[in-house]
């Protein structure tokens, strides 16, 4: 409504100067109405425009301040008057369709841990992060976050670093492990050892990075602002050869008003606003104009891995059976003990025997040693599941020794052993996979002019390139913390100009907010990558990063059409604004002729 304010105002004052005029014969009282139209809405736009200029700013509004200016000036107020609405027009359409939302930390600094459970002579107290020190002993429960970067030095501990490294599956932590601050403790409760202070752990670095990639991020020459470069110099020198030729000022305003850039200062903004409104009927979010101008002429695509291209979640790659006609028992047996475990993998088995059919019934004298394995029994028989170091200590070395070497044929992939009455009759060998669509959405970019597409991961190296390949993306980055992948996108700017960086993770935040345009995985994604994100996907399609791309270069065709027509008619007014055959008012109303063509086109985008 702030936006929309003044030109409504302004419109009702040039109505009501009409009316006056010659509804009731009061010209005079009516050309008093245009000119306070003419100086109250004027006087902002001149101000800002100003203002502007003073800090380098010289965009396609200069012409319009021009123009009332002059129109005060020589008195003519109703030609400045329709000046000053299409101005303050072009700026509501501008705000209305393309706010963008300033509040970037806000979702990162709301999740950061707040309080920790620190442990003192044998008791616990809850204080404040900031209070933690060095050396202090915490105690995590599960759910809790961990408040600072430390060391595990009791206890076996289950955490979730997805949102920070990326990495799908949850991770046991034995004593001594690292642990980050922002990681989840997923089941049991443990102790740690405080190694840094709130200020210094891992998700401060996070976001610090994320609000220096903001501050650092170099704005953006919009579309319109390119091309008021040297529209705006051709307006003056145009403006200086008509009063030449005629030694009348009334020319030079003539001239300005014609000038007016609308094809700049309506259509273009128009046509973002259609193309963003198009995008979200695909379930694209764009936050603003700028991107989506820059989206469309990318020429370097960053992808991160797990979450992204791939579903971020594990999936039962392959049944192996070792004994004859085992793997149907594997399925039902396995998941039915699975059923009452909450562990990601525990439902990707049962998600599996579901999928084939199988009827699972309920185990009894179930068991669960939280990240390491469950037990149960199924009707007569007792099934202990879990991973090879759990199944090597509850059944002893002995029982796997006949499968070393599927644990290292499986090297980079989840087993779980499945042990029925002490003896292993089979496995389920468990990854991640890449999502639909992906390999012809990088074909599809390829023919969109995209020149680099790289995969990005916190994951091990051997993990990256198995998923690139499958992928078809040539080029992967793995084993990388937040601030190397900020580098990395800080390289190909360099090298490209305009890079899109693609992630869902509090580990992708600050990428996302360094790069050209950053898109977020809205559907599924932390509420910071998406608030730090410059486009989110509602939709859980990567692929529609391409579909993005799509909208915005077809977005920006139709712009340029409405600026090169636009602009090429009014230089046409121009040439006889300045032989001194076109009126201020008479040219003010022919401009509102181009603006109605120009303006309609731009609507295509739509």
């Amino acid at each position: 409504m702030r936006h929309w304010l003044l030109p409504g105002l302004v419109l009702c004052g040039l109505l009501a100067g009409l009316v006056a005029r010659f509804v009731f014969g009061l010209a005079e009282f009516g050309e008093w109405i245009w000119f306070g139209v003419l100086v109250g809405g004027g006087l902002p736009i001149v101000w800002q425009t100003v203002m502007g200029m003073v800090r380098g700013k010289f965009a396609s509004d200069i012409v319009a301040m021009l123009a009332i200016v002059t129109a005060v000036l020589l008195g003519q107020a109703f030609a400045g008057a329709v000046v000053v609405l299409m101005q303050s027009g072009g700026e509501a359409i501008e705000a209305y369709g393309l706010q963008r939302a300033r509040s970037s930390l806000t979702a990162l600094l709301q999740r950061a841990p707040r309080r920790a459970r620190r442990k003192i002579d044998g008791r616990m107290e809850e204080v404040d992060v900031e209070a933690v020190r060095v050396g202090d002993v915490l105690i995590v429960r599960p759910g809790d976050l961990v408040p600072v970067d430390g060391t595990v030095v009791s206890g076996r501990a289950e955490v979730d670093e997805s949102a920070l490294t990326g990495e799908a599956l949850a991770r046991v932590k034995e004593v001594g492990d690292r642990l980050l601050s922002g990681s989840v403790g997923v089941s049991g409760a443990f102790e740690m050892r405080a190694d840094r202070v709130s200020g210094e752990s891992q998700y401060a670095k996070i976001v610090t990075l994320v609000q220096r990639a903001q501050e650092e991020k170099a704005p953006i020459q919009r579309l319109a602002d390119r091309y008021a470069v040297w529209f705006t110099p051709l307006t003056l020198v145009m403006g200086a050869l008509g009063y030449w030729i005629t030694g009348d000022p009334t020319t030079v305003l003539s001239v300005l008003v014609v000038a007016t850039p609308c094809p700049l200062i309506l259509a273009t903004p128009l046509a973002v606003m259609c193309g963003i409104n198009r995008a979200a009927d695909e379930g694209i979010i764009v936050k603003g104009g700028a991107p989506m101008e820059q989206v469309a002429g990318a020429q370097a695509v960053l992808f991160d891995k797990t979450g992204t291209i791939t579903y971020g979640m594990p999936f039962v790659e392959k049944v192996v059976a070792f004994e004859e006609r085992a793997e149907e028992e594997l399925l039902t047996a396995g998941a039915s003990v699975e059923q009452l475990s909450s562990h990601s993998v525990a439902k990707a088995v049962v998600d599996r025997a579901r999928q084939e059919g199988k009827s699972l019934v309920l185990p009894e004298d179930f068991q669960e040693v939280p990240g390491r394995g469950v037990a149960g029994r199924v009707g007569e028989r007792s099934y202990l599941l879990g991973s090879a170091p759990f199944v090597e200590e509850r059944m002893g070395k002995e029982c796997l020794a006949p499968h070393r070497e599927l644990l290292s044929q499986y090297f980079d992939k989840m087993i779980i052993f499945v042990v029925r009455n002490g003896a292993c009759i089979g496995c389920f060998v468990l990854s991640d996979r890449i999502r639909p669509g992906v390999s012809r959405m990088i074909e599809e970019l390829g023919s969109m002019g995209v020149q680099k597409v790289v995969l990005l991961t916190g994951d091990r190296r051997r993990n990256a390139e198995i998923v690139a390949r499958e992928a078809g993306i040539s080029s992967y980055e793995a084993e990388l913390l937040p601030e190397q992948k900020v580098d990395l996108v800080r390289q190909y700017e360099r090298k490209y100009g305009s890079v899109i960086m693609v992630g869902d993770g509090i580990n992708d935040a600050p990428a996302l907010a360094t790069a050209t345009v950053g898109i977020a995985m809205g559907a599924h994604g932390t509420a910071i990558s998406v608030e730090a994100a410059d486009v989110i996907l509602l939709v859980d399609e990567v692929a529609k990063v391409a579909e993005t791309m799509k909208i915005g270069q077809r977005m920006l065709r139709i712009a340029k059409q409405s600026i090169f027509a636009g602009m090429g008619l009014s230089f046409l007014l121009m040439i006889f604004a300045a032989s001194g055959h076109v009126l201020p008012a008479v040219g003010a109303m022919l401009q509102e002729i181009i603006d109605v063509v120009v303006i309609l086109n731009a609507l295509r985008a739509r």
